[in-house]
This record gives C-alpha cells, structure tokens and sequence, in this order.
C-alpha cells in the first residue's frame, strides 16, 4: 500500500477530516488533499508528527512493512498464470517483475514469484530460457540470505542447480557445503508427538506426507539410477530401474501417464521406435485425466488440486520435444507418429 494509500485509509479509520489532519500539523487542507492523492508528499519533518496522529509508526507510514498477505501472494500468481494463458510468458515476467519493485522487501513475494516463473519456463516450452534465468539466479541469490528457513533453503538449491547445469562444479560443491546440517527430523517428531497426544488426523496428515515425499523421491533416485545405467551400457540394471519405477508408480496411487515415464526414457535413449510409439499412445491420452491426491486413501488429508491441467501442459511439452528436437528424429516422419501428435494436440 502506498503512502498516499495509507494517509487517507488511517485518517478514515480515525474519523478525522482533511482539515483537523492540517490543523494538527499545520499545513492547509488542499495540501492534505493532494497528500491523499498522490500529487505530492508530506515534507520530511512532518513525518514523525504524521505518524503519531494516525497511530502509526512510520515504517507502515512509509510502506516499509511486507504488506502482502499469504493469501494476496497467491492471488497474484495466480494472476501471473492467466496472464501466461492469456497474453505470453514475457508479460507475465513483466508484471512480476513490477510487483516486485513495488514490494522490494517481501521475500515470500519474490520466493513465489520467482519460483513459479522457473516452473514455468519448462511447462510452457518457453525460448531464451538463459536470458531470464540470469534474472531469476541475482534474486536466488538475494533469497539465499534470507532468515526464513525454508526460502533460504530453496533458493540456495537452486543456486546449486545453476552452477552444477553452468559446469561450475566447484562453485556448487561449495554452496552444498554450506547447507546446514541436522539430524533432527521436524516434521517425524511433530507426527509423533501429534499421535501421542491422540491428535490423529493432525498426525495422519504428516505420515501422508512422508508417504507421498518418500515416493517422490524414490522415483526420483530409480530416474537417475536408470541414466547412470544406461550410461554404463548396463542394460539389465536398467531394464529393471525402469520395472520397478512402474510398480512403485502404481502401487502408491500415483496417475497412469506417469507409471510410463521410466519406460519412455528406456525406449527412447534406445532410439526404439515402436516401443516408444506403444508407450506415447497409452501416456499422452492418460494425461487428460482427472487425478486428485485425496481420491487415494493414502493422501486423503494432503491438500492438492487436480493434476489434469499441469499433466495437459506437460503432454504439450513433451509433444513440442519430441517433433522438434533432433534427438527423437528416429521418431518422424512415421503415419503413427504424425497420427499421435495431431491427436494429442486435438485433445489438449
């Protein structure tokens, strides 16, 4: 909120008028007006006294405060995702940017902000993708000194991403080093304590979440397992990371499209064409699905919207890859290939 903003809402809360306000410091009432509406500022020396008769201190006075709530943060990139849809990536990274510069200070703002917009580049098959990220990596890097534990936490792995991708290895060894190092489990100890205390649902909801994190990041591990056995030339290693990806995939409730993600890697590194045609027919489709966290009782208490629109989004993507990138030239100029893009983008 501005200070103009500020002036007039605190002078109404207090039921004063324009004139008391100028009569108390001295100043004409069209001044106060003008205060109001932006044409021009108190001067410096009224400030203190300003303040002090809307019962205010002047950090709020001078807007220094991160005024933006949980909820308006949300909002607003929300709001940067239409703009998305509705215009083009470079107008919603314009606005953002403008918020930012009108909220300088508000670090869950930037972390939101900046972290969506990341996402976004790859969801959105974005071009240019390095002339931003040298935007987004100065403000990880403002983040990464934040006293929030967990923005400062993101942002740092985020640095260690940027340098690991740039090839500066060293400089990524250094920022992982320099994590901290607990062996205190938070989020365990509060389920725990939450059971003890016969707060089930409350300790449900954690114990979901360590179910759902704990498969997350076994996928994960098999993914990079898999790459590093296909690197190898191990091909029955691979062959059974792959396997046991789909089961644990479909064991734990996770959507259909995604349980084909190891197999479709297989197929493709391996240039197999009618493998992977087999498997982009069964996992494009699927991806238009309806798929919610709690229809699974696994994560009935975990909050989660429909994956439908992102998995949409991702189908489009990958399609994008596949017809454009050199890499899966194998795949072209196939009738069944030609078939399944126009389908999938009917479908979308």
């Amino acid at each position: 909120m501005k200070i103009n903003q500020i002036i007039r809402e605190k002078r109404k809360e207090l039921s004063l008028t324009q004139e008391q306000i100028a009569d108390f410091l001295g100043v004409s009432a069209p001044a106060v007006s003008k205060w109001e509406k932006g044409s021009t500022y108190p001067d410096i020396t009224l400030l203190p006294a300003l303040a002090r008769l809307l019962k205010i201190d002047l950090n709020t006075l001078m807007s220094f405060h991160d005024d933006l709530t949980d909820i308006e943060i949300e909002n607003f990139v929300n709001e940067i995702d239409r703009t998305i849809k509705d215009q083009n990536y470079d107008a919603a990274f314009q606005k953002a940017i403008n918020k930012i510069h009108e909220y300088p200070t508000c670090e869950k703002l930037i972390y939101a902000v900046i972290l969506y917009l990341e996402g976004a580049l790859i969801l959105y098959n974005i071009s240019e993708i390095e002339r931003y990220r040298k935007i987004y990596e100065t403000f990880y890097r403002r983040l990464a000194a934040s006293e929030i534990p967990e923005i400062r936490g993101t942002a740092t792995l985020m640095l260690i991403s940027y340098a690991r991708n740039q090839g500066d290895f060293s400089k990524a060894e250094e920022l992982i080093n320099s994590l901290p190092f607990s062996t205190i489990d938070k989020e365990k100890q509060l389920a725990i304590l939450y059971q003890r205390q016969e707060r089930y649902p409350d300790a449900e909801k954690f114990w979901e979440h360590r179910v759902y994190k704990g498969v997350t990041e076994i996928q994960t591990s098999l993914l990079n397992m898999l790459e590093i056995a296909l690197q190898e030339k191990r091909e029955n290693d691979a062959d059974f990371f792959a396997d046991t990806y789909e089961a644990v995939t479909r064991q734990f409730c996770f959507p259909e499209w995604m349980c084909c993600n190891a197999h479709l890697l297989l197929a493709l590194v391996k240039k197999d064409k009618d493998r992977s045609l087999s498997i982009l027919q069964k996992m494009l489709p699927a991806m238009k699905k309806e798929w919610n966290l709690q229809d699974c009782q696994l994560y009935r208490n975990i909050n989660g919207r429909s994956s439908a629109l992102f998995s949409s989004k991702l189908a489009k993507t990958i399609t994008d890859e596949l017809a454009n990138n050199e890499e899966y030239a194998f795949l072209r100029d196939d009738s069944e290939f030609e078939a399944l893009i126009a389908q999938t983008f009917y479908i979308l």
